[in-house]
């Protein structure tokens, strides 16, 4: 049966703790599951604890930790840009309490896949990196993805025009709403990114960017139902840098079409867990 062990390591003067699950004979590549958004090292639906657990039966290696500022780690909140320090000094821990280990891919849902792939180029243990609905948000392209899925969607929602038959919505507003996102969605796009996009250069460039220095495998697990990731299919299927990336053979895409943000369902993170213990098989 695979050890949990409760851990406890430094960063920048702050304790940080996290869980590492240890199978009895471990495969050489470990995963780090990289947290999200405000949440800490359990995940939405217990989806962290439970891939841990999963990935720990079927031999391989899994820690998950809590950010500075974040569950039961010390120091001030900080968003995904500036957890670096937290990504290396959990990788230098895992490596401890797993010494057979040759590599470790990050494993990240949302903002923790875009702190992950932005990470992974400057560490040469990072072999891989999983992402979940990795967060690449714009204005114009929120904006985009919410004309796109989001009103066309409601446009054939019956119970949409129930209320306006009913007088019970506010059609007024929706359009101003409409218009506004209209208006940051035709914006002229900046120009096309490149490997060498700098530090004020806007999210999806830096997140390229970072995505083609690292030249390692990738997995992307897109939700079907979530505007966050629907943001990032639309960004990857435009011409360009991002549709160039995404073709080259070290990219593995999934999606599972009725899954919202967080694969709330038990199914869905099944599915989830199966194709990176799959995936990790593979290479």
């Amino acid at each position: 049966m695979p050890e949990e062990r409760a851990l406890s390591f430094a960063c920048r003067g702050a304790w940080l703790y996290g869980i590492v699950s240890l199978p009895a004979t471990p495969h050489p590549r470990g995963v780090l599951i990289v947290v999200g958004g405000p949440q800490y090292r359990a995940g939405s639906h217990r989806q962290f604890t439970l891939l841990a657990r999963d990935l720990a039966a079927a031999g391989i290696p899994a820690m998950r930790f809590d950010y500075r500022g974040m569950g039961d780690s010390e120091g001030d909140l900080r968003n995904f840009e500036n957890v670096d320090d937290d990504l290396r000094a959990a990788i230098d821990r895992f490596f401890v309490e797993c010494p057979g280990m040759k590599e470790v891919v990050l494993w990240g849902l949302c903002d923790g896949a875009s702190a992950a792939a932005m990470y992974a180029p400057q560490d040469a243990r990072v072999g891989g990196l999983v992402l979940l609905n990795p967060w690449v948000r714009t204005e114009e392209g929120a904006a985009r993805a919410t004309i796109k899925h989001y009103y066309r969607a409601r446009l054939f929602d019956a119970r949409l025009w129930k209320k306006i038959a009913g007088g019970q919505f506010d059609v007024k507003a929706s359009l101003r709403s409409l218009w506004r996102d209209l208006g940051k969605a035709f914006r002229p796009r900046p120009a096309s990114a490149s490997a060498t996009a700098g530090s004020n250069a806007p999210l999806p460039e830096r997140m390229q960017a970072a995505l083609t220095r690292f030249g390692g495998r990738v997995l992307v697990v897109l939700s079907g139902a979530d505007l966050t990731a629907q943001e990032f299919a639309d960004l990857s299927a435009r011409p360009g840098a991002w549709q160039r990336l995404l073709a080259t053979p070290r990219f593995t895409k999934q999606k599972i079409d009725k899954a919202d943000h967080t694969f709330s369902r038990r199914p869905w993170q099944d599915q989830v867990s199966n194709w990176t213990r799959d995936w990790l098989r593979s290479w």
